[in-house]
């Protein structure tokens, strides 16, 4: 069986050196799969240097790692910073070293990864076809391009892409600054990929080129040599990192097709069969067959049927007429009136028209809070719905309930930087299908809201303790808005 991580690291077409490093190595005794991108700044040999002492103390933190995984990917980097600091300090030649470096501890038994970033590496994951860029660029350029102000065209042009404003090195007291390194979780599914890179492939190969060859039929080996030859072939103006991880293992989420359909005179109703975790399986009921009652009728039957038939159509014309000569009017049922505003009833058909599993939200389109006054529905099984700017959710004075609600067939949704204020409920969600990133709530009496979903008159088994990851930060980690 082939691995399902692959990293490979190439000079490129101009530069002499490599200041480029990764990490794709199983850990922990092969529980967890660790994936790095790390690339050296600095000169001649200090940016190899300094991409060195980041790799070893990324080594050195999960050989016995102590607490969480978030936490001992921090300590790496914060031990990396005083080290490469230090180095600075005493050789005069290493003055300018520093590196920037993205780190990923794959978890596939469990299905989920966390991540550590500094810098303008990058860290994306693949799902359904689609691409998500999950971390972001800590430079002006990538500041630019992740609010929707530039495009991508338009950021692997500028003239300042290259500039950076946090790397390893940069200062001593980055443990003091809770913004300085960004951390998360993540699912990580079946049939997932995450893409970890330096900007000598990012810079070189636009997001749609390195989807394809990322959706190809190649191995994990092969796709990465084709990105590193696809940066060279556009010129290759930096060292060029790719790192692949792929969740390869069997999905527990497979919707069986419909088991049959039963007929009802003109109606029709679908039988699902998807199986629920944790549930026992919708088995489809079945359905005797109408009896058909073949013997013959006599005269006399048919005599006293056509009887009954005429008294039938007699009683319902007196009726009628009756009816016709009051002066009761027939009742007309009103159409309900749709009184969302237009700014909610535009995220509403956003979110409802959602090709792929995401929903980018620009302050260039909605630049000012949008005022909500009706409930919105999330109903897909995964959507990533990423704030770009500042985007508030505000409640309308005399609303009470919900500002979002998942369906209960959802099980990945992602809310990126978003605002809530003055809610009762900002967002209502059952079973584990959030996951919050970067969200703040202003004046909100519930924040969230879960429900769990069990089988009724079932015996259930279990506890709430453990099962959410929820942190405070006081700063975002998203770039300055």
């Amino acid at each position: 069986m082939a691995e399902n991580f692959f990293g490979i690291t190439d000079t490129g077409k101009v530069r002499d050196n490599n200041e480029d490093a990764f990490i794709a190595k199983k850990v922990m005794d092969n529980k967890f799969i660790i994936a790095c991108a790390i690339d050296g700044v600095g000169g001649y040999s200090g940016g190899e240097i300094a991409a060195e002492i980041a790799r070893d103390s990324i080594f050195e933190n999960f050989a016995k790692p102590s607490g969480d995984l978030i936490a001992a990917m921090k300590s790496s980097f914060i031990e990396a910073n005083q080290k490469i600091f230090d180095e600075k300090l005493q050789t005069k030649e290493h003055s300018k070293m520093a590196c920037v470096l993205t780190l990923a501890v794959v978890d596939v038994e469990n299905n989920q990864f966390h991540y550590a970033h500094v810098g303008d590496t990058r860290l994306y994951l693949l799902r359904d076809s689609s691409l998500v860029k999950v971390s972001k660029d800590h430079s002006f350029v990538g500041f630019l391009e992740d609010s929707g102000r530039i495009d991508e065209d338009a950021a692997m042009k500028h003239l300042k892409r290259n500039e950076i404003n946090k790397a390893l090195g940069f200062g001593r007291d980055i443990e003091n600054q809770d913004d300085y390194i960004e951390t998360g979780s993540s699912p990580f599914l079946p049939g997932d990929m995450l893409l970890l890179c330096s900007d000598g492939l990012t810079d070189m190969v636009n997001k749609d080129a390195i989807t394809s060859v990322l959706m190809g039929q190649a191995s994990l080996e092969d796709k990465a040599k084709q990105l590193i030859d696809l940066a060279n072939k556009n010129g290759g103006k930096d060292n060029i990192t790719v790192v692949l991880v792929q969740n390869d293992s069997a999905s527990s989420w497979q919707a069986t097709p419909p088991a049959g359909t039963i007929h009802s005179g003109a109606e029709k109703k679908k039988v699902l069969t998807k199986p629920q975790p944790g549930l026992p399986e919708n088995r489809p009921v079945p359905i005797a067959p109408p009896v058909s009652h073949s013997k013959k009728t006599g005269p006399v039957n048919k005599i006293l049927a056509a009887l009954c038939v005429f008294l039938l159509g007699t009683t319902l014309f007196l009726l009628w007429k009756n009816t016709r000569g009051s002066d009761s009017k027939d009742p007309v049922i009103a159409p309900v009136e749709d009184k969302r505003n237009p700014e909610e009833k535009k995220l509403q058909e956003a979110i409802n028209a959602v090709g792929n599993d995401t929903l980018v939200l620009s302050d260039s389109l909605f630049k000012q809070a949008i005022v909500i006054s009706d409930t919105l529905d999330i109903h897909q099984d995964s959507l990533f719905i990423l704030a770009r700017g500042k985007i508030v959710l505000r409640a309308d004075s005399t609303f009470k309930g919900p500002a979002i609600e998942l369906s209960a067939d959802s099980r990945f949704i992602l809310l990126d930087g978003l605002q809530f204020e003055n809610f009762n409920v900002a967002v209502s969600a059952q079973n584990d299908a959030l996951f919050l990133r970067n969200v703040q709530f202003f004046n909100c009496k519930w924040p969230v809201q879960n429900f769990f979903v069990f089988p009724d008159r079932q015996y259930i088994t279990g506890r709430l303790a453990g099962a959410y990851m929820f942190r405070t930060d006081s700063l975002n980690t998203l770039p300055p808005r």
